[in-house]
Order: C-alpha cells, then structure tokens, then sequence
C-alpha cells in the first residue's frame, strides 16, 4: 500500500511539476540580461531541484554508512549503494543541466575558474570512486565495511559543493540561490515551481531507492538459490 501511495504521488508531482515549468512559470530571468535564448533559462526549474536531490542522495549514503558500522545490517549497505547509484546520475544531471545553463547565461558550457562547476565535478567523482570501490572487492564484509567508511568520509564533498559560493564568491558567477544573500530566486511563481520541482525529485528518488533495494534483494535470493542447487 505504502508503494502505490509513493509512486503515485511520484507521478502527479512530476506531471504538475512539468506542467508548471512549462506552462505557468516565468522565465526567472530578465530577458534583457540572457545572453542567449531567455527560454532556455526555465532549466533552472530543473537544474536547482536536482542538484538538492542529489545532495539528499548523498546524506542517505552518509547516514546509512553510519548505521552500517554501527548494526552491521545488511539493509543499511543496501540502501547506501542504492542511494549512491542514484545520486551519481543526478550529479551527471546536474553538470549537464548546469552546463546547459551557463551556455545561456555566460555564453560557454564550462567556466573553467568557477568554484560551483569544479566542486560539483570533484563530488560527482568521489561518488563515482565509491562505486568503483564496491566494484573492486568481491568479499561482502568487506566491501561493506570499507564502502562505509567511503561514504562517510566522501561526504565532505557535499557541504563543499554546496557552500562553495559563499565560501569562495570571488571565484564564481553562480549566483546564491538558497539561504541569505540568495538572489538567485525571487517570485511566489518561481519559488512555488522549483519547490514542486523540489518535492517531485525527492519522492522520485525515494522511489528509485526502494526499487533499487527490492532489486538487490530478488537478486541476493537468485544467487542463494543458485548456491544451493550447485552443492
């Protein structure tokens, strides 16, 4: 029951969110300021939503890495890889839909001096060594323990990328979009867009990371069947 709430709901926040960006939702930008086409600034919508969602992708990795090292439960690796699979294609969105913006905005897809470009690269590579890492080790215990660790470590990467503008201002052309100083939202329609876009990707996420975790299990089982046929 729990399931068929969650996508459901899924789907109709990703409908709605869709229908807004498109429909309803200004172009966040003075027209006169787009170095390209100003329509192609409504990635915006997408791009802030996204780069959240993976943050939150990588704080499951970190929490349930914790958990992992403290139960030693099975679940808690599960749902770390789970969580890192997923939040590394969303990190590869956020560089692409990144890109795609600054195209518009600054007239090249990659600054290479900015400090929000380079720090978003460095994560999306750290969790990309992570998965690598599972990949590397064939005993479970093991690749679990040191997974953890990883994980727990790797995540420094995220308040980095995410304070990276207030932290180093001079050496970027991001703009502040969250928290004091933000400048980069403004409006009742934008705020409300990007916060449905918000609540869409997080529910999307949860419901890959269930599917992922009900993946990894059907195939432990396979696996054990397979074993037990072959003594």
């Amino acid at each position: 029951m729990f399931r068929k709430i969650l996508f459901s709901l899924t789907s109709v926040a990703i409908v709605v969110s869709i229908y807004l960006i498109f429909f309803i939702a200004p172009v966040p930008v003075d027209p006169m300021d787009a170095g390209g086409d100003p329509i192609n600034f409504k990635i915006f919508y997408f791009h802030v939503p996204i780069a959240v969602t993976a943050y939150l992708a990588f704080a499951i990795v970190f929490v349930s890495s914790i958990m992992y090292l403290r139960t030693k439960r099975e679940t808690w690796d599960t749902r770390a890889v789970a969580a890192s699979e997923i939040g590394v294609i969303l990190a590869v969105l956020t560089l692409i839909t990144g890109s795609l913006w600054a195209r518009s905005a600054w007239g090249e897809f990659w600054v290479t001096w900015d400090v929000r470009l380079n720090t978003s690269l460095v994560l999306f590579l750290i969790y990309l060594s992570y998965l690598m890492v599972r990949k590397s080790i064939d005993e479970p215990e093991k690749r679990a323990r040191l997974s953890a660790v990883f994980g727990i470590v790797g995540f420094i990467g995220v308040p980095l990328s995410f304070l990276s503008i207030r932290l180093w201002n001079r050496a970027t052309v991001h703009p502040v979009v969250v928290g004091p100083g933000g400048g980069g939202i403004s409006g009742d329609t934008v705020i409300g867009t990007v916060l449905v876009n918000v609540i869409a990707f997080i529910l999307l996420l949860v419901s890959l990371i269930i599917l992922r975790m009900e993946n990894e299990k059907l195939a432990d089982e396979i696996a054990s069947i397979k074993h037990l046929k072959n003594l």
